[in-house]
């Protein structure tokens, strides 16, 4: 996975494999534009196959996570300079246009979110709303800074949540309370957002890297093969019918009842040890 400082973005991996994907324009209270999209979208595909990451982290710098869109920056952010790959049109610039640049990149990204099996983290500095609300809602796990702040309110423009921002609110507030949320522009402060039950945990500003750090380093020292086939199963759950839902876990299990990760999380019960799991990732990252 390629670590620094890329555009709209910081990228450093510490530790256990913990990715921290910090994103850096406070000045534009981390703004995102199409090229910002399209490379976050490459930097989780490159943390997805790198075997080193097992755990990533989305936190923003100043005064937002991601306070939305940077229109003013759409154009510029598909300006020529050096990248993973040639610039592409940021679309939007007519009905079709809208329709292709959504699919494609805008919610590209969030698919791409919800697509890697390996344990996500929303470490939520500051406002975040409509994109940053969205993209925090397609992770894992939502810890928030007491000043942060949440929500979609595209009404207020006459717009629509159209990232899938509604399907991710449905699944975590359910039909009734989503069309409250969205339909009265709702943003509402972290503890009113922990107790409607879209963060995991709220803590003093000053906390929230420690306690983001703790949560990643807690699920990169679990057993990562099962880690990610339960992620996978649960997000599946929600789509399946039971019998499908029981069919998959059963292939799924299928893989982890022979993984060495089991054969000696079994053992260690039985000799009354700590288990010691993901030796593979370890014996795939050693020296040649």
């Amino acid at each position: 996975m390629e670590t620094g400082s890329f555009r709209g973005f910081e990228v450093k991996v510490e530790g256990l494999g913990i990715a921290w994907i910090t994103f850096n324009t406070p000045e534009r209270l981390n703004g995102m534009t199409s090229g910002i999209k399209r490379d976050l979208i490459e930097t989780l595909h490159q943390a997805q196959m790198d075997n080193r990451v097992r755990v990533i982290i989305f936190t923003g710098t100043g005064r937002a996570f991601c306070a939305g869109d940077d229109l003013n920056g759409y154009a510029q952010g598909m300006q020529a300079e050096p990248g993973l790959v040639p610039p592409i049109p940021p679309g939007h610039d007519s009905g079709i246009g809208t329709y292709d640049g959504l699919r494609m990149i805008s919610q590209e990204l969030n698919r791409t979110l919800r697509a890697v099996d390996k344990p996500t983290i929303a470490a939520l500095n500051g406002v975040a709303i409509q994109t940053g609300f969205s993209l925090a809602l397609a992770c894992d796990f939502r810890i928030a800074a007491e000043s942060a702040r949440m929500g979609s309110a595209t009404l207020r423009f006459a717009l629509l949540p159209d990232e899938g921002g509604q399907h991710l609110l449905v699944q975590h507030l359910g039909l009734a309370k989503t069309l409250d949320f969205l339909m009265r522009k709702r943003i509402v402060p972290a503890g009113e957002a922990l107790e409607l039950g879209l963060v995991n945990k709220v803590v003093a500003d000053n906390q929230l890297t420690q306690a983001a750090g703790d949560l990643a380093r807690e699920l990169a020292d679990g057993p990562q093969v099962a880690m990610r086939l339960l992620k996978r199963s649960i997000y599946n759950a929600a789509e399946l019918t039971f019998e499908q839902a029981c069919d998959e876990i059963a292939g799924k299990t299928a893989v982890v009842d022979y993984h060495p990760d089991s054969r000696d999380g079994v053992a260690a019960f039985k000799e009354k040890r700590a288990p010691k799991f993901n030796a593979w990732l370890e014996e795939d990252q050693a020296p040649g």
